[in-house]
């Protein structure tokens, strides 16, 4: 079945069957309906990719439904037709002016009308396939490359909002920054390829570790970040403690050695009903991970920050 729809808004029921026989080799959905307030219904529950409009209706006018589709808040582009038995100038303007995207008179001369369609249908296409690369950008834009984790802009946006929502409804928030213990010899020793493969299988703890309600990642080289909400001290540190043992336990094997890698870290939390900044419980817990590095590594030191 075709994913591309075409409702038709016209309440003369010979104008629907001409544009429906019009259309009856376009491998297309037609969708129709019998007034403008109709049209809108089913614009709101299907958006449909293109609208063919008559300019003259009972209740709303196609300009009207022009508008309010314009005025929607659809991520999608839909192409609209104004079909009508107007050929002034100014009518041509006024229904441009009002976001149609091309205008057709009664009577239409079928091959015409067939042509037009396709051109709205092949532009309609494009803002699909801009969409899509749009959406691929932003995923990428926010996605760590070698882990495949959010990255600390995503991390940052998700935490943000969820700090708001800590402190209007009362619930912790937790934040561990992790950082591999003596990475830095791994790679000088044994290459960057293996330390890659050290991140990636990191990165494979974290997300199996991770909760539905939670969030991790990469915020770069060697450092990753977990965020715990809807937790206490003691759920915090337990999380925190599971990903140190399961990677303490995982055993690397480079140039036909075998390499034990640990991780430190820095948790900080709060509870209350002013919640810090991202940057602020951030730098708690990186103070928070500094400890855990001076007190030996592969060790978790956490804070309670205070808020008022």
């Amino acid at each position: 079945m075709s994913d591309f729809t075409v409702l038709v808004a016209d309440d003369s029921p010979v104008y629907r069957k001409l544009v429906e026989q019009a259309l009856a080799d376009d491998d297309c959905v037609v969708v129709f309906a019998k007034s403008g307030n109709q049209a809108i219904e089913i614009f709101e529950h299907g958006h449909p990719d293109l609208v063919i409009t008559d300019w003259n209706m009972p209740d709303l006018t196609g300009i009207e439904l022009c508008q309010k589709i314009r005025a929607s808040e659809s991520t999608s582009y839909t192409y609209v037709i104004l079909l009508t038995g107007k050929a002034e100038k100014e009518s041509v303007v006024k229904g441009l002016s009002a976001g149609a995207d091309d205008y057709l008179t009664k009577p239409f001369d079928r091959d015409e009308f067939v042509a037009r369609v396709r051109v709205g249908r092949r532009l309609v296409d494009l803002h699909r396939q801009i969409e899509a690369k749009n959406r691929l950008l932003e995923e990428l834009a926010l996605t760590d490359s070698l882990t495949g984790l959010p990255n600390r802009r995503a991390i940052e946006a998700w935490a943000s909002r969820q700090l708001n929502g800590a402190a209007r409804y009362g619930f912790a928030f937790w934040m561990a920054l992790i950082d591999l213990d003596h990475f830095k010899g791994i790679n000088d020793t044994y290459g960057h390829e293996a330390g890659d493969t050290v991140l990636k299988k990191f990165g494979e703890i974290l997300r199996g570790n991770t909760r539905l309600s939670d969030i991790s990642g990469r915020i770069g080289g060697e450092e990753f970040l977990v965020v715990v909400t809807h937790a206490d001290a003691n759920g915090a540190t337990l999380v925190a403690d599971r990903i140190r043992q399961q990677l303490a336990r995982e055993r690397f094997v480079f140039d036909g050695i075998a390499v034990q890698v640990t991780a430190s870290f820095g948790v900080a939390g709060f509870s209350g009903k002013s919640a810090p900044t991202f940057e602020d419980l951030l730098a708690q817990a990186d103070d928070a991970l500094y400890r855990a590095k001076d007190n030996g590594r592969n060790r978790i030191e956490l804070v309670l920050v205070p808020v008022s």
